[in-house]
């Protein structure tokens, strides 16, 4: 796919700004889902679904009931502390909820119980304090719940246009860092020291919020999750590049993987494999398939050439106001990938105390039922000094 040029839709540092009836519908929807789900509704604590759902973030998360309540046939209601209130207030998707709060000293419980039916079944979302849920069920005996990713997983997969816009920008930051990255210094230096350069990259294109910097050298490529550490790169080494975090409060996610100096045929070869899987993936994205094809056409590739054992994760993940969420590209899930949901393709191999290969793009359906990649750069190995 092309670069995208300067200036075009999806790329600027002034994304079309939310307003309160983006938040209403998002709510709306959630209130539908939670109908065709069975449940009397949903409960949202502070973190990304509420986020997602309202655009407020409480500028600090502590043990003080904050909870939306979101439920057929009724108005959302966001219960939170009265010293809160006036930041609620100021939430670009209040107006498109009723505010209750509550002060120091009173139960908040008593004051959230009356908006929930008594008997009722509950999605809750997952970061939720374990403290109020249990204060809820004792206020309310007859209720139950069930997590969220459990009952709605696909609450926040599909993405609108100004949300698509906004992941195109994150992904267009991420390019941009690794074009930079690319052009310093890998011998000699530690792992630590690269993965530094990397999130510095991601801020100066926009980053407010840097997730993972990734950087794998020599056998620290073959644990998919390294942490970077004190390990010096050498010349000769494959590292694993696999970085990204939030710009306009969405998600970026890439991996590449380059070369300090020549690689040998072998290193080349593993790479190709990778790039052949890593585009099987996104070819498989069409109208009707299901999450679990994306994987099956990656991983398919890896297998007949032998090295399927060598390929030890998920072939992709949701990403939007987190860099992870559902849906998942596993065996197994056999949801439907539908326009507007947004995902990661990442095969790789990984072959214990040598090296490892991933090549990652984020990947949209388009309405016309065909992929979109969010990632630009090169699938081709880069050689680094």
């Amino acid at each position: 796919m092309p670069s995208t040029p300067a200036g075009a839709p999806g790329t600027g540092d002034a994304p079309v700004p939310f307003t309160a009836d983006d938040y209403r519908a998002r709510m709306d929807r959630a209130a539908s889902s939670a109908a065709d789900a069975g449940l009397a509704g949903v409960l949202v604590a502070p973190g990304p679904d509420l986020v997602h759902l309202t655009g407020y973030q409480p500028t600090a998360i502590t043990e003080r009931l904050t909870v939306l309540v979101i439920a057929p046939g009724q108005d959302p209601v966001l219960v939170v502390p009265t010293l809160e209130a006036p930041d609620a207030e100021k939430a670009v998707g209040a107006p498109a909820l009723t505010l209750r709060d509550w002060t120091d000293g009173k139960d908040p419980y008593a004051v959230t119980a009356p908006l929930l039916d008594a008997d009722g079944r509950f999605g809750v979302s997952d970061n939720a304090w374990a403290m109020h849920l249990l204060g809820l069920q004792q206020a309310l005996p007859g209720t139950s719940y069930v997590s969220l990713t459990e009952a709605l997983p696909m609450l926040r997969a599909v993405k609108d246009a100004h949300e698509l816009d906004r992941i195109a920008a994150a992904g267009a930051a991420a390019d941009r860092a690794y074009g930079e990255i690319v052009k310093v210094r890998f011998a000699g230096r530690r792992e630590t020291e690269v993965a530094a350069d990397l999130a510095r990259l991601l801020r100066e294109f926009g980053h407010s919020q840097v997730d993972f910097t990734v950087v794998g050298s020599g056998p620290n490529g073959a644990n998919p999750h390294h942490e970077a550490g004190e390990r010096v790169i050498e010349r000769g080494d494959m590292v694993v590049l696999d970085f990204g975090g939030l710009k306009h409060g969405y998600g970026s996610d890439t991996t590449r993987t380059v070369h300090v100096g020549e690689p040998t045929d072998e290193e080349r070869r593993i790479h190709d494999l990778v790039r052949e899987a890593q585009q099987a993936g996104f070819e498989a994205v069409r109208a009707g398939i299901a999450c679990q094809d994306v994987d099956r056409a990656a991983r398919r590739v890896i297998t007949d050439a032998g090295y399927g054992e060598y390929f030890i994760h998920r072939t992709g993940h949701g990403i939007g106001v987190t860099t992870h969420e559902p849906p998942y590209m596993i065996e197994g899930e056999e949801r439907p990938v539908v326009p507007g949901m947004c995902f990661s393709i990442e095969p790789g191999v990984y072959l214990p105390g040598r090296f490892g290969v991933r090549i990652e793009d984020i990947v949209t359906m388009t309405e016309d039922g065909t992929g979109r990649r969010f990632n630009a750069t090169p699938h081709e190995m880069a050689i680094v000094e």
